[in-house]
């Protein structure tokens, strides 16, 4: 675990019910000298902060730890205070991922590891150990403060029709950077932002934001954030709302059109597939036109956006046998662009609501995909469109019947065990390391499905306490009805990607066996007529390998 203390995104500490706005600039210095008086308390500051983490470590009190910076590392109070703030963030922010606060390295230990390695010499070392040292060592924080003028340390003063950065050295002396930052395209929130503080220098009512600085290549960068106003809401889901759902295959964002009774009014996809080209400027600024392509979109319909409220996304892992669908996961900014339309939504008034993705995109498949002709996709964001109006998805009925069939039960469980022998019998046959990984985790992946399957018939035929206190120990977070309702989900997807995959067939557009299964529940002649208490017959399945249970 490595991290850039330089990074904006992890020391926020406002961020968490607000939303700021950051710009960037340059900062000019008239002589070499000033320049190096503020890398130098950079690097106080730096090594502050990282001071301040170990103590943090140790468990010694916030005020103990402000005083021994204090003295160690020769900072006035503001400054030792933003430097125990820091470390303060950088702590419970690597508690909140599951990572050991033990094992962070400041500055990157990707490229400290890259440090490491001896076969690295000449100029292509003594770049990494710049880089690295600019992240470790080349940061300064100073946080926002109506009462001064909007900041202390690092105040923004206009000196003859030009804005500088004042900053305070910490020992009564103050060096004046020159702000470097012209606007880069008509609608830039930079004119916006001095437009505010001219008015706050002539008036005297100022406003708090916030200045990092850091060091990249050599020349010193500011960060200015400061908090958004928004106007009031006034596009809301009373007119109905369109759901959002991102999709990886093809790479596109889903849009439902909804209206105010639950209703799919129309439906609409776009690609993302330029989000995975060029470099991570390029992706940004095409998040960004995305996030106001669909903001408009909202805006002429008249209704809310209604996304996933997703933490994160499985990016796949080294030796999964799948580095093509890995690498493009890696690239995959899901909830940097629902951040982004969020943003869009707040400054156009647009109501922006967030749902549980629980079961989503399942219900989206095996309910309105072959009830309404529509790929699994929009499905998908039609299910989080209803849930974001209230809608609670039920079971159809003869979805119902067929988990009460302990023939249709018993006849999934056995050919999910017969694809687990046959993938098996090709994993002793298959030399190839990547490939053999690959069937391992799928191996993996359908016996927990065999465990669901078998522990769902096992409760399904206990009486009704005994069954709810099963599925309390299968979903601990949920209570009641709702998660009896969703684990009844999640075994009627295995159960019928199985029916699916006996007879060859894709999930797709209103194809006939899952419709017909839905309307009628005749299961037995999707599946060919085959027993069910013969399931080594249905030669199909053991062709389908490309199907994918669950």
């Amino acid at each position: 675990m490595g991290l850039s203390i330089a990074s904006s995104k992890n020391f926020n500490e406002e961020k968490a019910h607000k939303l700021y706005i950051t710009l960037e600039c340059m900062l000019e210095f008239e002589k070499k000298e000033e320049k190096e008086k503020v890398l130098a308390l950079m690097r106080r500051f730096s090594s502050a902060t990282s001071y301040a983490y170990k103590r943090l470590l140790e468990g010694i009190a916030d005020k103990e730890i402000e005083k021994r910076v204090a003295e160690k590392h020769k900072l006035n109070a503001r400054y030792v205070k933003d430097a125990v703030l820091i470390a303060k963030q950088v702590l419970k922010s690597c508690i909140q991922r599951g990572q050991n606060p033990k094992k962070l390295v400041f500055g990157s230990r990707e490229l400290f590891e890259k440090l490491k390695k001896k076969h690295l010499t000449g100029k292509r070392r003594e770049k990494l150990r710049q880089e690295w040292e600019e992240k470790r060592y080349g940061f300064l924080y100073s946080r926002g403060d109506k009462s001064k003028e909007g900041n202390l340390n690092l105040r923004l003063v206009n000196l003859d029709n030009q804005w500088h950065l004042r900053i305070n050295l910490g020992n009564g002396e103050y060096v004046w950077a020159k702000v470097v930052r012209s606007a880069k395209r008509e609608r830039d929130r930079w004119m916006d932002f001095v437009w505010d503080l001219t008015q706050a220098e002539r008036t005297g009512n100022w406003f708090a934001y916030t200045v990092r600085l850091k060091l990249k290549n050599g020349k010193i960068y500011a960060q200015i954030s400061k908090e958004e106003k928004f106007p009031e809401i006034t596009i809301t889901k009373e007119s109905g709302v369109i759901g959002i759902d991102i999709n990886a295959y093809p790479f596109h964002l889903a849009l439902a059109y909804t209206s105010r009774d639950g209703n799919l009014e129309k439906y609409e996809r776009i690609s993302l597939n330029g989000l995975l080209d060029g470099n991570t400027d390029k992706r940004e600024y095409l998040s960004w036109q995305i996030a106001h392509q669909v903001v408009e979109i909202a805006k002429s319909e008249g209704k809310a956006i209604v996304v996933e409220n997703l933490e994160k996304i499985p990016k796949g892992r080294r030796g999964d046998g799948m580095p093509k669908l890995r690498q493009k996961l890696q690239k995959w900014t899901y909830k940097g662009l629902l951040e982004k339309i969020e943003i869009v939504c707040k400054r156009n008034g647009v109501q922006f609501i967030k749902v549980n993705p629980a079961y989503t995109s399942i219900i989206g498949k095996l309910k309105y995909s072959p009830m309404l002709g529509i790929d699994k996709d929009v499905a998908g964001a039609y299910v989080i469109a209803r849930r974001g109006l209230g809608f609670e998805e039920k079971l159809p009925k003869n979805y119902r019947e067929l988990l009460k069939d302990k023939e249709f039960l018993a006849y999934a469980i056995a050919k999910v065990d017969e694809r687990i022998n046959g993938l098996k019998s090709g994993l002793k046959k298959e030399t190839n390391e990547y490939k053999k990984n690959a069937l391992k985790e799928r191996i993996r992946r359908l016996r927990r499905l065999l465990k669901l399957l078998l522990s769902y018939t096992r409760d399904s035929g206990k009486s009704e306490p005994s069954t709810q206190q099963a599925v309390n120990r299968e979903m601990k977070p949920m209570r009641g009805r709702a998660k009896s309702l969703q684990k009844s989900w999640r075994v009627l997807s295995v159960a019928l990607a199985v029916l699916l995959a006996t007879t060859c067939l894709e999930w797709c557009p209103g194809h006939s066996p899952l419709k017909r299964v839905l309307i009628s529940g005749d299961w037995v002649r999707v599946a060919g007529g085959v027993s069910p208490s013969l399931p080594g017959q249905g030669t199909a399945a053991s062709n389908c390998s490309s199907i994918q249970f669950g």
